[in-house]
């Protein structure tokens, strides 16, 4: 009798076991996986928002990286620029120094060097494509090789660029464009070396010619360090306008992600209590449930 009754108790038992099994499971799934569930059906109501805010922060990872992009195009000009606008600033000390004392010993060599630190600048590559040309990326923006090239050319015929511009999606209705043409940079400095190569070469010493040709051509090349700084400027003022989209941009994809994180991650701590109180009621329910099966009659009686 004693067994028999005991039957529809270890059958209770049973089903709570196994309930408590399934339950240990989910525990253990959502600690492996770091999710509440495993589909959307388990969001239930929830499911719509999340799958509405999952599309909007894929939209967001996509701006932000064509402004990540456009950032790091934006340093290799400045970079390019500045380069240049150094070796301009070089050139010019030198120039003053020459007219200054008479003395120009490697003259010569100074101003084909800061011809060819223009030339290296404004024919500036990333990968592989010529960054100041434009839309015209299968030929080099700048053409002259030496000085020599610059004899009897007009200025903007040193020059391949178009004044085509590129643009990248970096928010909802909101492109960016971006660019800078070789010309931009070095369009008014090739008169300055046109002049200068024009009064050369320049021996150990400047004669009165030579010093009133360097004199002329000191005033054409600050007009073209004028420019240089102007575009530098104007290409800061781009990176100061990225800067604040990228800032945007990540703030969204955080707000975004915390969303669809409130209603899909799991509270991991929690989880850790859950499975260690659902294993503790799992061995003392083996416990008994073997108790159980061990009673008998004597037992009973005893």
């Amino acid at each position: 009798m004693t067994r028999v009754a005991t039957i529809p108790l270890q059958q209770t038992l049973s089903g709570a076991i196994q309930r408590s099994q399934q339950s240990l499971a989910n525990s253990q799934l959502q600690l492996a996986t770091e999710k509440k569930v495993n589909d959307y059906a388990g969001l239930g109501l929830d499911a719509v928002r999340t799958l509405s805010a999952k599309s909007m922060l894929a939209q967001q990872e996509t701006y932000k990286t064509n402004v990540s992009r456009v950032s790091t195009t934006l340093s290799l000009y400045q970079a390019n620029i500045e380069a240049i606008d150094s070796s301009m600033g070089n050139l010019r000390d030198e120039l003053f120094s020459a007219i200054g004392t008479g003395n120009s010993p490697g003259l010569q060599d100074i101003i084909a060097d800061a011809f060819a630190d223009l030339r290296s600048g404004l024919n500036a590559k990333e990968a592989g494509v010529p960054l100041f040309a434009g839309s015209q990326t299968s030929s080099t923006p700048f053409l002259p090789r030496t000085l020599d090239d610059l004899a009897g050319i007009a200025p903007a015929d040193a020059f391949t660029n178009d004044a085509v511009r590129l643009s990248t999606r970096a928010g909802d209705g909101l492109d960016v464009q971006y660019g800078i043409g070789a010309s931009d940079i070095g369009g008014k400095l090739i008169p300055a070396f046109q002049a200068l190569a024009a009064a050369g070469p320049y021996g150990d010493t400047l004669t009165d010619e030579q010093k009133q040709a360097v004199t002329n051509a000191l005033d054409l090349l600050d007009a073209g360090i004028t420019q240089v700084g102007a575009v530098n400027a104007a290409n800061g003022r781009k990176q100061a306008q990225v800067e604040t989209l990228s800032v945007r941009a990540d703030d969204r994809v955080t707000l975004l992600s915390n969303t669809i994180g409130s209603v899909q991650n799991a509270d991991l701590g929690q989880v850790a209590v859950d499975i260690a109180q659902r294993q503790t009621i799992l061995q003392a329910s083996y416990s008994v449930f073997s108790q159980l099966n061990a009673m008998s009659l004597a037992n009973f009686l005893n």
